[in-house]
C-alpha cells in the first residue's frame, strides 16, 4: 500500500537554488514506498515575486552570466494549465507545500487553483517550510489548509502518510498543527530532532534536470546542494535560525544544531558526481566553518578525492590561514561572508554580532593570500538605523578587497528576533507578509525613508568602488528621477568598463565575477 504525494514549491524566476528539503523529503517518502511528484514554479512566468538575479545585475552585484552551453528554458505554457495536468496525472492523496514567506501568496494561489480537486477528493493539504514554521497561526487559517508542519518534516510526513494510507485520523501527529472539523486547532508537541545521519540520499530526480543548474562566476554549473550542518550556533537578530534552535530547546530540551558524518557526505558527493554529472557543490550550512579542528581536517581529507569546485558561506571570525589554505587546496572556489553592518555598536546591539571592524578587515585579508574570491553580504534599513550609520557599512566595505559585494534591504521575516521589534515600533503590522530580499524596502522610517534606503542600495557598489570625490554625483544618482536615472546609467556604464571583469581568452566560458547564492535555505 502507498499514497500519492504532490509536493508544491512556489518560487520565482532567478531564485535558482534547488531546495534540498524537498529532495530529502521525497527520498524519505519514496523509501517508505509512496509515489512522489512535484510542481515547481521556478521556470514559469507568474504574477508573483521578482527576478532575483536580474535585480542583482541592475545593482551591479553580479554580471550577466554566459550560457556556457546551457540556457534555462522558461515554460511557455500557463502554470495553471500545467498544474491541472499535473494533478490529473498524479492524483495526489496528499498535497505538501514547502515555502518561504515571500512566496506564501504564490503558494496560496497554487493551492486555490487545486480547490476543486482537493475538495472533491478530500485531499489533505499540508504546508511547511520556513514561513509556516514561524507563523503557523497564519498558515493554518487558510480554508484549504488542513495541517501545518512546524520544524522538521521527515518524521511528521512519514507518519502523516501512513495515517492517510490507513485512513486513520492524524490529529495527534507530532510537529503538526491540525485544523479539526469543528474549527478547533490541535497544536501537537515537537518530536526529537531527526538523526541527520540516518537520512537517505537526496532525491534530486524529482526536479526537472535544469533545476540543478546555477550561475556562478558568470557561468552555469550543474550544482548539488550539500548538507554538512543543520542549524547555526550564532544568534543574529535578523535571521530565523536562533528561533529554530529555541523552539526545540524550549519544547523538548533538545539541541537542533547537528552535524553529518563526513563519510556519509562523501558517499553523497561521490554518487552525484558519478551518476548525475554534478560539476560544482555548494554547502548550504549557515556557517560552514562551525566545525571543530578534527571535523575540518576530516572534511578536507574527504573532499580531496572529490576534485570539484565548491562554495560555502561563513563568518569572518571563522577564517584562519590554515583553514582557508586547506580549503583552497581541496577546491574552494569562492565563499560568501556576512558583514551586514559597519558600525560596531549598532552591529552588536541591534544585530547581535559582536566583532571589531579591524578584526573583520584583517580576517578578510586571508583569502587573498590563497587566491580565494569572496562576496561580502550587507543589509541596510534596520529599525532605528540612519543614513549616517548606513554610510559606515559602505566605509567598512571600502576597506575590504572582496571581488564582489551586495547590499539588500532588511526584511522582517516572521521568526526573526527583529520582527517583534519592528511590529512594536509600528513599521510592520502583525501578520503582514514580507517581501523578497531583493525587492523594495519594507521599512519606511521617519529618520530613514524607504525611498532613501532604495537609493542607497542601488548605488551601494558605486560608493564602495569609486573615489569619494565622486560621491556627490553618486548621491544624485540615487534619486528616482529622470536626471537621477540618467546619472546612474552613466555611472553603470563607467563601472562596467572599469570594474567588471572581462572574458578570459584562455577560458572564455568563465569570467571572475559572481552570481552568488541566496541567503535563505529551506528547512526540512
Amino acid at each position: 500500500m502507498s499514497i500519492n504525494v504532490l509536493f508544491v514549491y512556489p518560487n520565482s524566476y532567478g531564485m535558482n537554488m534547488l531546495p534540498p528539503a524537498i529532495a530529502l523529503l521525497s527520498a524519505v517518502l519514496k523509501k517508505e514506498g509512496h509515489r512522489v511528484d512535484l510542481f515547481d514554479t521556478t521556470y514559469y512566468s507568474t504574477d508573483f515575486g521578482s527576478d532575483s538575479d536580474g535585480t542583482k545585475v541592475d545593482r551591479l552585484n553580479v554580471i550577466p552570466f554566459n550560457s556556457g552551453g546551457f540556457i534555462p528554458k522558461i515554460h511557455e505554457t500557463d502554470w495553471r494549465d500545467d498544474l491541472k495536468a499535473k494533478v490529473e496525472s498524479c492524483k495526489p492523496d496528499l498535497v505538501a507545500m514547502s515555502c518561504t514567506e515571500d512566496m506564501w501568496e504564490l503558494g496560496l494561489a497554487i493551492i486555490e487553483e487545486m480547490e476543486q480537486y482537493v475538495t472533491l477528493n478530500k485531499t489533505t493539504v499540508l504546508v511547511g517550510g520556513v514561513f509556516p514554521t514561524f507563523a503557523p497561526e497564519i498558515a493554518i487559517q487558510h480554508p484549504l489548509v488542513d495541517a501545518v508542519c512546524v520544524g522538521e518534516g521527515e518524521n511528521a510526513m512519514r507518519t502523516l502518510c501512513e495515517r492517510i494510507e490507513k485512513e486513520e485520523p492524524f490529529h495527534d501527529v507530532t510537529n503538526l498543527w491540525v485544523m479539526d472539523d469543528d474549527g478547533a486547532i490541535t497544536k501537537n508537541p515537537m518530536s526529537d530532532p531527526v538523526d541527520v545521519n540516518a537520512m537517505p540520499m537526496m532525491d534530486v530526480g524529482v526536479f526537472e534536470d535544469q533545476r540543478l543548474y546555477r550561475p556562478m562566476t558568470g557561468k552555469w554549473y550543474k550544482m548539488l546542494p550539500v548538507e554538512t550542518i543543520r542549524g547555526c550556533p550564532y544568534k543574529c537578530a535578523y535571521c530565523n535560525s536562533p528561533n529554530q534552535m529555541q523552539i526545540y530547546d524550549e519544547q523538548i530540551d533538545a539541541d537542533y544544531f547537528r552535524k553529518r558524518r563526513m563519510d556519509l557526505v562523501y558517499q553523497e558527493l561521490k554518487h552525484f558526481k558519478e551518476h548525475v554529472g554534478v560539476e560544482y557543490n555548494y554547502f548550504w550550512a549557515d556557517t560552514f566553518l562551525a566545525l571543530s579542528d578534527k571535523e575540518f581536517d576530516e572534511f578536507c581529507e574527504m573532499y580531496s578525492d572529490i576534485k570539484l569546485p565548491f562554495w560555502i558561506q561563513t563568518r569572518p571570525e571563522t577564517l584562519t590561514d590554515y583553514r582557508v589554505q586547506r580549503l583552497a587546496e581541496v577546491g574552494l572556489h569562492r565563499f560568501s561572508v556576512g558583514i551586514e553592518h559597519g558600525n560596531e555598536a549598532f552591529r552588536t546591539k541591534i544585530l547581535r554580532r559582536s566583532w571589531k571592524n579591524e578584526a573583520i578587515i584583517e580576517s578578510l585579508k586571508i583569502p587573498h593570500r590563497y587566491g580565494v574570491q569572496f562576496t561580502c553580504n550587507n543589509i541596510v534599513g534596520f529599525p532605528t538605523e540612519t543614513r549616517e550609520l548606513a554610510m559606515e557599512t559602505i566605509e567598512l566595505n571600502r576597506h575590504i578587497e572582496s571581488d564582489s559585494q551586495n547590499m539588500n534591504a532588511f526584511v522582517p521575516f516572521h521568526g526573526t528576533p527583529l520582527r517583534k521589534m519592528v511590529e512594536e515600533m509600528g513599521f510592520v503590522k502583525p501578520g503582514e507578509i514580507t517581501k523578497c530580499l531583493t525587492d523594495s524596502p519594507m521599512l519606511d522610517m521617519p529618520q530613514f525613508s524607504a525611498k532613501e534606503i532604495a537609493g542607497l542600495i542601488k548605488c551601494f557598489v558605486l560608493y564602495v568602488k569609486f573615489p569619494k570625490s565622486r560621491w556627490e554625483d553618486i548621491r544624485r544618482a540615487e534619486e528616482d528621477t529622470p536626471e537621477g536615472r540618467k546619472i546612474f546609467k552613466e555611472f553603470k556604464e563607467e563601472f562596467t568598463e572599469k570594474y567588471m571583469p572581462k572574458k578570459s581568452e584562455a577560458n572564455p566560458g568563465e569570467v571572475p565575477a559572481v552570481a552568488d547564492l541566496e541567503y535563505g535555505m529551506e528547512l526540512p
